[in-house]
């Protein structure tokens, strides 16, 4: 019989064999209680566990603070060698001595049978060592790692939970399972659903569609997204139902929707190593610096794009799982990706460090975890760091010429590149007012750096945003600026496939040069093939100059590397103009709409569902669409159609002003 048993989870308690309580009164003390029993019976290094408790101290102090805890801990457990085994070198616990609930949850879930999950999902009381409160960022960072990987086993255990009630009909523990979930991970559609078709079962249907209601506000007002399509799904079906005559009474009614939508097929694993870089956590303890940690997973997903043998998931489908709890492996089958990089950044004055963890999706085995330290002038080696670990970590034979290809160092002006992060997270706002503050925001880097060849390129990237959402004031005065603007970018970053990815839009849509437009793309994708939107630039590019189906290509590969974009409008906007000059026009118009659904400023996807409709012959929807785009552009006529859509095909552009012009818009 064990002589202590420790509670971690929820809190931290231990007890002796005869159930008293054991006082452990320093927190440092508990902590190393806790480090040691998640490893039960493992020997961990003397010079590990001080530098995780007493980062702050040096090699020497922090040897002996670690010693003098050694022995308080004995007098506390009262239990002498018998439960803490000890030599120079390491220190362990002996698991006959001393049991923790942290670690018999983990091997009941690895038991795996339905009893078990069931009791790991009990002892699952709330995080890790809740309340503690220690200020060592060290063990800070331990603390983050550990917690978010035992709360996604707990979700895991949930999820398993939740399958097996509706399985069983056990609709009351189901809905326990799901509600305890949802305390975890408030935005988890899974078991949303699960409480949505308890309800309906129930005969509920009202408080089914309610639950509905409350997922779709809360993701549009967290994330700004959608409800996904098995989400909707069911929504649909008990909708429905609801309103479908009266049902032959000669069956319940709870069967009639106790067969669950069928779940969206996992993305296939592409032929080659695939990665998804997750947010990392702000732990600056200030909001105001998510744009820092945003944008330094930015500039790692970059570097890791540039390697040639690597898929790497596009920063706006990564960017949906912000603020969630993650469940690592659904990530994974969601975004087709075999491994998962997420962590943290703190950033304290000049100081940065950035902690990262690097998880086999398909498995959910942690390939290694690390911290980088370092000043402000040092951030982009550590992101060199990180990468470099990445790297090593899938391939351990990798040549470090192939390392040495993803290095990148924008801008030597940590002021500018602050400037230029800030910019950036404007830019995928998508609104007017963020459009300008992202120009003052890349003005301001420019005018720091004058050589900084991404922020030209951001700021010519501006106006392609401005145009193609009807918010140009100066048509010749921003085509001006967006030629200097891009040529400026394309000269300096000749290196940089963000510079001339930016750039070659920017000429190509605003300015009207295609072939500039189709050169400097070509090279973004020759020097970052995991660039997305550089993909669907592609495809906008090959639309224009009249070659529909290589366009659908490219859009469809931006759309493989970013699933989840919440920017996935301009991908539809780029396919529905595709399947346009293609001669699809149902296709066209299901694309454009779905496209104005998600942003209805989006004028070029306003414009396809106009002229497919009226194309098509579908006339009602024609002036629908057709008024909606005089709306958004009051100014846009027929006879200056040229001016907004650079059309080198005349039969094209016929097309296409035969459309608009039944659609409505004015000669």
């Amino acid at each position: 019989m064990a002589l202590v048993r420790l509670t971690l989870l929820g809190g931290f308690e231990a007890r002796g064999a005869d159930d008293q309580p054991i006082q452990v009164p320093a927190q440092k003390d508990r902590a190393l209680l806790a480090v040691l029993a998640l490893s039960p019976g493992a020997k961990l290094s003397r010079d590990k566990l001080a530098s995780l408790l007493w980062s702050d101290h040096g090699d020497r102090q922090a040897r002996d603070s670690l010693k003098h805890a050694l022995s308080r801990l004995r007098q506390c457990l009262n239990a002498g060698a018998s439960a803490i085994l000890a030599d120079r070198h390491s220190v362990a616990l002996d698991p006959a001595a001393v049991t923790a609930d942290a670690s018999d949850f983990e091997l009941l879930i690895a038991k795996g049978t339905a009893e078990a999950v069931e009791q790991a999902a009990a002892l699952y009381q709330g995080e890790l060592l809740d309340g503690i409160g220690i200020r060592d960022s060290a063990f800070e960072d331990w603390l983050l790692v550990e917690r978010e990987r035992l709360r996604q086993r707990a979700e895991e255990a949930l999820s398993q939970l939740v399958t097996q009630g509706l399985a069983a009909g056990a609709l009351d523990r189901a809905a326990a399972a799901a509600r305890r979930l949802l305390a975890l991970d408030p935005l988890r559609e899974s078991a949303w659903r699960a409480l949505m078709r308890i309800a309906a079962e129930q005969g509920q249907s009202a408080q089914a569609l309610k639950l509905f209601g409350t997922l779709r506000d809360r993701l549009h007002a967290e994330l700004g997204v959608r409800p996904d399509a098995e989400t909707a799904r069911l929504h649909e079906e008990i909708r429905a139902r609801r309103i479908a005559p009266a049902a032959d009474t000669s069956k319940p009614a709870a069967a009639e929707i106790t067969v669950a939508a069928p779940a969206p097929e996992p993305l296939p694993l592409p032929s080659k190593p695939s990665i998804a870089v997750l947010p990392f956590q702000n732990l600056s303890g200030d909001p105001e610096q998510d744009y820092f940690a945003d944008g330094m997973v930015e500039e790692i997903i970059t570097a890791l794009s540039r390697i040639r043998w690597l898929f790497v998931i596009a920063r706006n489908s990564s960017f949906t799982y912000k603020g969630r709890a993650l469940d690592v492996k659904q990530i994974g089958r969601e975004l087709g990706v075999r491994y998962v990089l997420e962590g943290s950044v703190r950033k304290a004055g000049n100081k940065v460090r950035i902690a990262g963890q690097l998880i086999d999706a398909t498995s959910g085995v942690h390939l290694w975890a690390d911290r980088f330290d370092g000043t402000l002038e040092d951030v982009f080696d550590l992101q060199e760091q990180v990468t470099s670990r990445v790297v090593g970590a899938i391939a351990p034979r990798l040549e470090q010429a192939e390392i040495d290809r993803a290095k990148s160092k924008p801008t030597g002006s940590m002021d500018a590149y602050d400037y230029y992060l800030r910019g950036i997270a404007a830019v995928h706002r998508w609104t007017r007012e963020a459009n300008e503050e992202a120009l003052s925001m890349f003005g301001r880097a420019i005018e720091l750096d004058p050589h900084f060849a991404s922020a030209y390129g951001m700021a010519a990237r501006c106006y392609s945003q401005r145009k193609v959402s009807a918010w140009v004031t100066d048509r010749e005065g921003e085509i001006a600026e967006t030629t200097r603007l891009a040529r400026r970018a394309a000269d300096l970053g000749r290196d940089d496939a963000v510079a001339l990815g930016a750039a070659g839009m920017a000429l190509g849509y605003v300015v009207g040069d295609l072939d500039t437009c189709a050169h400097l793309i070509d090279r973004a994708l020759a020097l970052n093939p995991n660039l997305a939107w550089a993909w669907l630039f592609s495809g906008w590019t090959k639309i224009w100059r009249g070659e529909p189906e290589a366009a659908l290509e490219d859009v469809a590969r931006a759309m493989r590397l970013s699933p989840h974009d919440p920017q996935f409008f301009n991908m539809q906007a780029a396919a529905g103009m595709a399947h346009l000059f293609a001669g699809r026009y149902a296709e066209a118009f299901s694309w454009a709409e779905m496209s104005v659904r998600d942003n209805p400023h989006h004028a070029l996807a306003a414009c396809t569902a106009a002229a497919a409709s009226a194309l098509a012959g579908r006339l009602p929807e024609a002036q629908r669409a057709g008024a909606r785009l005089r709306e958004l552009d009051p100014s846009l006529r027929v006879s200056n159609l040229g001016n907004f859509i650079p059309l080198r095909r005349a039969e094209h552009f016929a097309r296409l002003a035969e459309g608009l012009r039944t659609a409505g818009l004015p000669e």
